[in-house]
């Protein structure tokens, strides 16, 4: 079979002994939906780095490399990790308040900043890299490993690899009990509300310094990807048992090894049939082995515990990550805005192929909020948001640039990409798209 090793898998220290289907099923129900009162929040922001005078620049690993070491000596909150293609990630702590969140992260992003700036370097949000071509930095097993799972496919996932950020918007999954605050009210919000956050904060229209045709080409991305670990699951099922059944269900990505052997796995190996017959060379999976295999899925929305939502792109300026941190919170905290953007979202329908590849999803990332029934949902979700922010004690820093992006994007059917699309067109002596109206990427 293609992939398999020559000798017997060694397993990493501390792992178990194999663990049967039943385990399996009864472990990610533990620990991928811990339930209980939703009280914390957090965020995980990427960036990638530029050059302060050359964004397009592709900078020397060595030069990135002495960067981030700079960087991991700072005392930060969050956790400071690296991305295939050099960008850097910032994952905060769970924080018991939307204040709290804000604070901590903003102090660290001060700290990154000034670090970086010391060196000639920016940590810029796009969801997409605008400039530069993609390129792998880390070589480290998961990564190659991942590399050439993906390049099965085709070139998205180098593409999203290297090349793409975002800001993740972590909630706590909720309670056993109906209502606004359970788990399946709470799932069903986050899946729901998706195409309506990837449209508002739309944030990567070019590639290679030229519109790509789509207002997140990042999104565009991660809908031409592996459909056996990126789609979402089924939303007609109970979550737990559905997300169990997909987990198990994905192709193993990678068999990690000691003694430099490659990562591989089988082809269509799936951790379902890894545990019924076994792997390359007779290898059992263990827990550790499918708790690794679970950070290897990708869907829109990830229980990791808490819920992860990960259609948004990374966003530019200082304080633009606090607007989806923020809406998102309030919309899931707030039980009149949670129930409110329900109500607003409903009409935008679920049918069809599951996202990204829903076409609710594609339109959301082509057309951001020029399409009428986002943009009402959008405005609907902001200003639920909006009237809840100050009932779940939002800052009024916070308030205020919430405020301000609703006004200068959602009330005027614009996202930040229609600003960069306008940049481009105003230097090429085109004239910009007027806003709500479709341009030619969006009919196409």
């Amino acid at each position: 079979m293609a992939g398999t090793a020559r000798r017997p898998a060694r397993r990493q220290p501390g792992s178990a002994g194999p663990v049967t289907e039943a385990e399996a099923e009864l472990f990610i129900h533990g620990i991928c939906f811990k339930t209980g009162p939703p009280t914390r929040i957090g965020t995980e922001l990427e960036w990638f780095l530029h050059d302060t005078h050359d964004p397009a620049l592709h900078i020397d690993p060595g030069r990135l490399a002495d960067a981030v070491s700079g960087l991991e000596q700072l005392p930060l909150n969050a956790g400071l990790t690296r991305e295939p293609g050099g960008q850097i990630e910032l994952s905060s702590r769970p924080a018991d308040s939307l204040a709290q969140c804000v604070e901590e992260t903003s102090a660290d992003l001060a700290a990154v900043r000034g670090h970086l700036k010391a060196r000639g370097l920016v940590a810029a949000g796009h969801g997409h890299d605008p400039y530069r071509t993609p390129r792998r930095i880390l070589d480290l097993p998961r990564y190659v490993a991942m590399e050439e799972y993906f390049d099965r496919a085709g070139t998205a996932g180098r593409s999203m690899m290297c090349s793409t950020a975002s800001v993740q918007v972590c909630v706590d999954a909720g309670t056993d009990s109906p209502g606004p605050h359970g788990i399946r009210s709470r799932w069903r919000l986050a899946h729901l509300l998706g195409p309506v956050l990837v449209a508002a904060f739309a944030n990567s229209p070019l590639r290679q310094g030229v519109p790509s045709g789509w207002r997140s080409t990042r999104q565009a991305v991660w809908s031409l990807m592996d459909t056996a670990r990126t789609l979402a699951p089924p939303l007609d099922r109970e979550p737990r048992a559905a997300w169990a059944r997909y987990a198990l269900d994905a192709p193993v990505m990678c068999i990690r090894q000691e003694d430099g052997l490659p990562w591989t796995a089988p082809t269509e190996l799936t951790f379902r049939d890894w545990i019924a017959n076994g792997g390359p060379a007779g290898s059992a999976p263990t827990l550790d082995d499918l708790r690794y295999h679970l950070t290897t899925l990708f869907p829109p929305v990830r229980p990791q515990g808490h819920l992860e939502l990960r259609m948004i792109d990374a966003q530019s300026g200082e304080d633009g990550w606090i607007v989806p941190l923020a809406v998102v919170t309030a919309l899931f905290d707030d039980p009149a805005a949670h129930q409110a953007a329900l109500q607003a979202l409903l009409p935008l329908g679920v049918g069809g192929p599951p996202a990204p590849r829903n076409p609710l999803w594609v339109r959301a990332a082509r057309r951001g909020l020029t399409d009428p029934a986002l943009r009402r949902a959008a405005d609907a979700c902001f200003r639920a948001a909006l009237d809840a922010l100050p009932r779940i004690g939002a800052p009024a820093h916070v308030q205020a640039t919430v405020t301000e992006f609703a006004e200068r994007y959602i009330a005027r059917g614009r996202c930040p990409a229609d600003d960069l699309i306008d940049q481009v067109r105003s230097a090429s002596g085109r004239p910009p798209a007027r806003t709500g109206t479709p341009t030619k990427e969006d009919r196409a």
